[in-house]
């Protein structure tokens, strides 16, 4: 991602439109085809002086108009007859736009691939640890046993569902910009939209029905699932790194030389690739809410939100891409402790199986006088340090209804686990 937001992939973007709009206008006769040879020519991007135009941008308004002024000059030097058909009939903003679009495709396509790599990582332990009891928390609190697979094929499938996002966006949010001055297209007479139509098939970006100048909603569309994907990455590195804790200890996070580590602490093993991701997907939102409101931009072409978004949106990219790489290593190396799962799910002494006896009970007695019931025995284990399994087989209330075998079945966590095998299969299968 480092890459496809460096300032010279983004400046020969630039360069790629100028050229792609030569190529384009030549083809339907609005300039010779003469002029193409030489304006392609100079269309590379370790021929400029970043620094230089940098320092001219600031006082321009924008990098276009001196990378324009400055690709002239280079054009008239091989050729002036060419010179004078450089960005003919475009506006400064539609090649920064659409340099913009032609990065958010390369961006896109890195963040699939990744996100692929990640998908893979956590099927394959999905399947591995269907049958691994763990804890499932609510409030931070035990609540029921459930399958470690499930959780596991819950992060595939929202990782998944930011893939479906990001080939949308990639498919119909990335477009074409090219209005000329201020969105009409009048220097090209009536062969504006016909150059359009070429210049989109040059850079294979998709032809808008119209400029979109100051309509940013495709760019605030991209941001919103970048946000969302980062949030996802967020959402997985909370739970690996409450899984670390010490008093935990269920998952871990791939171990290795000079990893994790502490500057004091010799027997430390943090949580860092969940702490890069937590911290990508804390500042990911704030990234994404700039973008939104610099939507909010004046008449046909707009002095400042535009602005915003030209550090903001690489920033963005680069969070998220930080974020999703953390959950890489992590998809792809997580150390499973299934044996204290298992312990963990008996830290409480069954009570964590009190709504499977609670249910049991409930077909009998009916769930009030069930709930009431198992509530007192949950309390009263509690109060005499005794399992609750041992507190039930002595209530006469219970063993009327249910005998000992029956009690000690209920008692085993993978027995009720509902139906989250068979949601394992949908999310597994949803992954294809």
């Amino acid at each position: 991602m480092r890459a496809v937001c460096d300032d010279t992939a983004h400046l020969q973007h630039m360069l790629d439109f100028e050229a792609a709009l030569a190529r384009a206008e030549a083809t339907v006769g609005v300039i010779p085809a003469s002029a193409v040879k030489a304006i392609e020519a100079a269309c590379k991007a370790d021929q400029f002086d970043l620094a230089a135009l940098a320092e001219a941008a600031t006082h321009a308004g924008n990098l276009a108009i001196p990378l324009v002024k400055t690709l002239t000059a280079k054009v008239a030097k091989a050729d002036v007859e060419a010179a004078r058909y450089v960005h003919w009939g475009a506006t400064s903003q539609d090649v920064i736009d659409s340099a913009t679009m032609l990065g958010l495709r390369a961006a896109i396509d890195a963040l699939v691939a990744d996100i692929d790599r990640a998908i893979a990582g956590f099927a394959g332990l999905a399947v591995k640890h269907r049958n691994t009891a763990v804890v499932a928390r609510t409030w931070l609190q035990h609540a029921l046993p459930m399958p470690f697979g499930l959780k596991l094929a819950e992060y595939a499938s929202a990782l998944n569902r930011s893939r479906l996002r990001l080939k949308r966006s990639r498919t119909e949010g990335l477009a074409l910009q090219f209005g000329g001055a201020a969105g009409t297209l009048a220097a090209l007479g009536d062969k504006g939209l016909v150059v359009a139509e070429q210049l989109a098939k040059e850079l294979q970006l998709p032809l808008p029905d119209a400029p979109w100048h100051t309509h940013r909603d495709r760019i605030a569309e991209v941001a919103s699932v970048l946000a969302i994907l980062s949030g996802s990455c967020g959402k997985i590195a909370r739970d690996v790194s409450l899984m670390m804790q010490t008093d935990v200890g269920e998952a871990f996070e791939p171990s290795g030389e000079g990893r994790g580590g502490s500057s004091t602490m010799p027997h430390k093993r943090n949580p860092v690739a969940s702490a890069s991701a937590l911290g990508a997907a804390t500042m990911a939102p704030n990234l994404a809410a700039t973008i939104f409101a610099a939507q909010i931009q004046d008449h046909e072409r707009s002095a400042g939100p535009w602005h915003a978004e030209w550090p903001t949106l690489p920033t963005l990219l680069l969070v998220t891409s930080g974020a999703l790489a953390a959950i890489v290593d992590i998809a792809e190396g997580l150390e499973v402790d299934a044996i204290r799962m298992r312990s963990n799910l008996d830290t409480t002494h069954g009570l964590i199986m009190a709504e499977a006896v609670t249910f049991a009970l409930a077909e009998k007695l009916g769930k009030s006088d069930a709930h009431h019931l198992v509530e007192a025995a949950t309390k009263r284990a509690v109060a005499e340090k005794k399992h609750l399994r041992d507190v039930l087989a002595a209530d006469p209330k219970v063993s009327a209804q249910l005998s000992a075998a029956a009690i000690a079945k209920l008692f085993e966590p993978m027995d009720y686990q509902g139906v989250s095998q068979a949601l394992i299969d949908r999310q597994l299968a949803s992954l294809r």
